[in-house]
């Protein structure tokens, strides 16, 4: 316990090493056998097509996940995937990248008219929100040009992780530089007395639906969910329905989720985490004499005692596509 008080990274390190030495960590694959040809079809064009990738394949596509690592957190998995229930998506994406490069599947998808290069490979990877780190989970058999590619791709995201995690500190309050910063990330993921490790997704604000050029050159400072959308490729409005009755909703679940925990933590988050107390491993409660708490943790939302870092504001969501009229208030939220 000292050593993993005062030195939290080296413990965590040689917690892992002793752990790979007793039981080797094994890298999984995942297995299509149970699910059917149609169904591997029916995922890969519905999510082809809903993140408008129809056409221009790169010979690279990178299908991210994103998870985080906590110490002794009992909001860890607030900072996972929303969508993935509370879970890293790295399961989802390496599934994903199988089927998106069976050939059956391709051939299928040419049906349809989306045309996947035979030189075009789809690569799973994880980014570790807390840390910055990305991992990569190549599997299967690629070309060397694919290979070289990969290890590009590697060089780049240990300079993108240096730059985000000093930016990431300077939202923290702390001034560092970029090697400086990435070990105050990488430590405050290890420590078990850090009661803001990172801040997940304070601060988001707007939600766009449009493709990728609208917005390519506009920082929003990590404040907007983007989604890539092209309504010429959309006659129907079948893919903008999709989106905006599952990917919006669930960024509307975390945007007021963030809202009401700042404007009354006590009500409607759980107060602070130092006096927080899990209950059945299912909830949580304050002390030994409270409701069940619900929300997020002061800490999630503001910087100090008295200054909120969430900027209290309902989801702004905006659609680049012609007014049909087929969208109308169906219910007041707020």
């Amino acid at each position: 316990m000292l050593v993993r008080t005062v030195s939290p990274v080296f413990a965590v390190r040689f917690f892992n090493y002793l752990i790979e030495k007793i039981r080797p960590c094994s890298v999984l694959f995942p297995s299509l056998d149970t699910i059917s040809f149609e169904d591997q079809c029916y995922y890969a064009e519905s999510i082809i097509k809903t993140i408008n990738l129809s056409k221009n394949f790169s010979s690279l596509v990178v299908l991210c996940a994103h998870g985080s690592t906590t110490e002794n957190n009992s909001y860890g998995t607030a900072l996972h995937c929303g969508a993935c229930s509370g879970h890293s998506g790295i399961g989802n994406a390496k599934v994903l990248a199988k089927i998106l490069n069976e050939e059956r599947v391709r051939n299928h998808l040419s049906k349809s008219k989306i045309f996947i290069p035979e030189t075009t490979y789809f690569l799973a990877a994880e980014h570790n929100t807390t840390t910055d780190e990305v991992k990569l989970y190549p599997e299967g058999s690629y070309s060397a040009a694919i290979e070289e590619k990969i290890n590009q791709l590697k060089k780049d995201l240990k300079e993108a992780r240096k730059i985000n995690s000093q930016r990431r500190s300077r939202e923290m309050l702390v001034n560092k530089s970029q090697d400086k910063s990435l070990e105050y990330t990488t430590r405050k993921s290890a420590d078990w007395a850090q009661v803001r490790p990172e801040w997940g997704l304070a601060k988001n604000a707007s939600f766009f639906i449009a493709p990728w050029h609208i917005t390519k050159k506009l920082d929003f400072e990590g404040r907007a969910f983007l989604h890539s959308y092209d309504y010429r490729q959309d006659l129907g409005g079948t893919i903008l329905e999709q989106i905006l009755t599952a990917p919006m909703i669930v960024a509307q679940w975390i945007n007021a989720q963030y809202l009401f925990s700042t404007l009354d933590n006590g009500a409607y988050g759980s107060g602070s985490k130092i006096t927080q107390n899990i209950t059945g491993k299912v909830a949580l409660m304050q002390g030994n004499a409270s409701d069940l708490m619900n929300g997020l943790p002061f800490q999630s939302v503001y910087k100090n005692d008295t200054t909120s870092y969430h900027v209290p504001m309902r989801l702004i969501t905006i659609v680049w596509a012609p007014w049909g009229g087929w969208i109308k208030l169906s219910a007041v939220i707020f």
